[in-house]
């Protein structure tokens, strides 16, 4: 099996594939890393791993025992290959993970203009061009980090969670706080879309990360939700841009077709 570890911000997760389809995984916000993917892969051979942090900095006793227990192991860093071309500025401080997400999405989707959206932490929206160029992206504050900021730097607003009600406008002042911070993301969403779809031909949109499904369905389009197996098509009758593709396994469908392509070489 192929293993790949993708460290975010807040918990860690894993991810096994065979012949590229995605078979098993786990997250955890355990501070042991090495105990938790120890537990999960039991006595299972390791072919290759791929081993990802948005941190930037990586678990020295986890690299160490993936050295020991994989066939091939690899951390990705700025020397790691890629499938795509990097056209950001400055590549040293590309987020591995929206890397990642724009090379799964080219793996399902190759030359088309692609929208790539992951609605974490922090939401990231990036562009990713039909010649298989990573153009650019925008970062903005996640659904979470909306409500926090305002309880933090206001004297009476209280922190409110993302689960309930979202009425177009808010009936108190909780509702208020929620309809406004994912309502707000919704109409972000549609506003990138609606630029994006202007200046790139046939444009696909991908949704992917914790708060993904929750804000497609806030979304005025038709969502496809993808299946491992999956070879998604467009609907003839529809515009691409009417359609968004959501996938929970964006990052490491990314993450093992870049393992694929560094251990081919």
């Amino acid at each position: 099996m192929r293993l790949i570890i993708d460290q975010g911000n807040s918990s860690i997760k894993l991810t096994t594939f065979e012949k590229g389809i995605a078979t098993a995984g786990a997250a955890s916000e355990s501070d042991d890393a090495v105990q938790f993917v120890s537990n999960f892969v039991k006595d299972c051979p390791i072919e290759a791993t791929m081993y990802c942090s948005v941190r930037g900095a990586y678990n020295k006793p986890l690299q160490e025992w993936l050295q020991a227990h994989a066939a091939k192991a690899i951390c990705f860093d700025e020397k790691t290959l890629l499938p795509i071309a990097i056209g950001y500025r400055t590549p040293h401080t590309l987020g591995y993970d929206r890397i990642a997400a724009a090379v799964g999405a080219q793996t399902i989707f190759p030359q088309r203009n692609i929208l790539i959206i992951d609605a974490g932490t922090a939401i990231t929206y990036d562009l990713l061009s039909a010649d298989g160029i990573f153009v650019g992206g925008n970062i903005a504050p996640g659904a979470d980090l909306r409500l926090q900021s305002l309880h933090e730097h206001t004297g009476r607003l209280p922190l409110v969670g993302t689960q309930g009600d979202t009425p177009l406008w808010g009936y108190d002042t909780v509702t208020a706080l929620r309809s406004g911070s994912l309502q707000g993301i919704a109409y972000e969403i549609e506003g990138y879309i609606h630029e994006c779809s202007k200046r790139y031909d046939e444009l696909l949109v991908f949704l992917t990360g914790g708060d993904a499904e929750r804000l497609a369905a806030m979304t005025k389009r038709v969502i496809f939700a993808l299946k491992n197996e999956e070879i998604p098509q467009v609907p003839a009758s529809r515009e691409s841009t009417e359609v968004i593709f959501l996938d929970r396994n964006l990052v490491p469908k990314g993450l093992n077709r870049i393992l694929e392509y560094n251990v081919e070489i």
